[in-house]
């Protein structure tokens, strides 16, 4: 049995209300966005829901928010799914919406009460800063509202009626990029942080002013897992590449092992890289079943180097990597010590 109206609405309104008085919505024909200065009535949400009128949140409420939300403004899956797997290392569940245009938004929800934004915004700049993201757009855009800042900015929410059934500002699972069946039953069982959590996040990870890339020479045998993917990663999960598909699938899920990504997750992520290669010699592009081979060998092995002197790294190697010039100040790692011997026939 479906659920009634009024059970939607209030799984609704638990998750995607703000300032009670404003929100925002836009022009179906034109897509120019306005404020409607007046109260978010069930009548409100309801436009939405059923695709009569949208309606965009503004989040912050004096110097609080229920819910946060970071704008993926492309198609790079991977960075989401990217993410997605950072936050969850930091005990963190993210929820993914397919945007209205293009793109995703990542939503990490807290408490019915709420929680300090400043904190919200201070961790979700760590993590993006960590994956090699830090200019992404976050939602709420401010730590507080002050007489400069009376409303904030919102951002649509999601479930619009007249999106959904083109498979639009609805919840995706990240294996397949899917509308999830049951789209209010993953919204009524959402993990919610609560402002300890992030004082604890915080805390741990000395976030005390904006995070920064640390030093890659950092004595500690976790340190790499405090970073963004390496250069040369980021460039061939972005691009793909041409030869060394196996080795390379290989090096790439060492380093999403690295970051934390679990397996899974990990897998989804290097099928869609492998849609971007361009094999030469008339090479095929390495099937599902292969990737899953070198995943699994990456993370059920102690393998954790970076593979500087891969034949299948170098053609994507910079002089500015922190990785190579680290390797060249002779600094020893415990990860430059591992080798690897497999045959790669592309």
């Amino acid at each position: 049995m479906g659920r009634k109206t009024a059970e939607k609405l209030a799984i609704f309104r638990k998750l995607f209300t703000g300032l009670p008085h404003v929100y925002g919505t836009y022009n179906l024909a034109s897509g120019r966005t306005s404020q409607v200065k007046a109260p978010i009535t069930n009548k409100v949400l309801l436009n939405h829901l059923t695709g009569r009128q949208p309606y965009g949140v503004y989040l912050l409420v004096k110097d609080r928010t229920r819910a946060i939300a970071v704008d993926f403004d492309s198609e790079n899956r991977l960075r989401v799914v990217e993410f997605v797997g950072r936050a969850k290392g930091y005990g963190i569940s993210a929820y993914v919406e397919r945007s209205k245009s293009k793109g995703y938004h990542a939503w990490i929800f807290f408490e019915e009460r709420g929680v300090l934004a400043g904190k919200a915004r201070l961790v979700l700049r760590h993590l993006l800063s960590e994956i090699g993201e830090p200019a992404a757009e976050i939602f709420p855009k401010h730590d507080a509202l002050d007489t400069n800042t009376q409303y904030g900015n919102f951002i649509n929410a999601p479930l619009f009626g007249a999106l959904v059934s083109a498979g639009k500002t609805v919840f995706v699972d990240l294996m397949s990029f899917a509308p999830y069946p049951d789209q209010w039953t993953l919204l009524e069982s959402v993990d919610r942080l609560s402002e300890s959590d992030l004082d604890n996040i915080i805390e741990l990870n000395d976030l005390s002013s904006a995070p920064t890339y640390r030093d890659l020479s950092h004595n500690s045998e976790n340190a790499n897992a405090r970073h963004g993917l390496p250069i040369c990663v980021r460039k061939m999960l972005r691009d793909g590449v041409s030869q060394y598909q196996r080795i390379s699938c290989f090096r790439l899920a060492i380093q999403l092992k690295r970051l934390g990504l679990p397996y899974d997750m990990a897998v989804a992520a290097l099928k869609t890289w492998a849609l971007k290669n361009k094999p030469i010699n008339t090479k095929r592009i390495i099937g599902d079943s292969e990737v899953v081979s070198q995943t699994s060998y990456a993370y059920d092995k102690p393998y954790v180097g970076y593979g500087c002197d891969s034949e299948a790294i170098k053609p994507f190697c910079e002089s500015s990597c922190p990785v190579k010039q680290w390797r060249k100040s002779n600094v020893t790692i415990s990860s430059g010590k591992t080798n690897y011997s497999r045959t790669e026939n592309n």
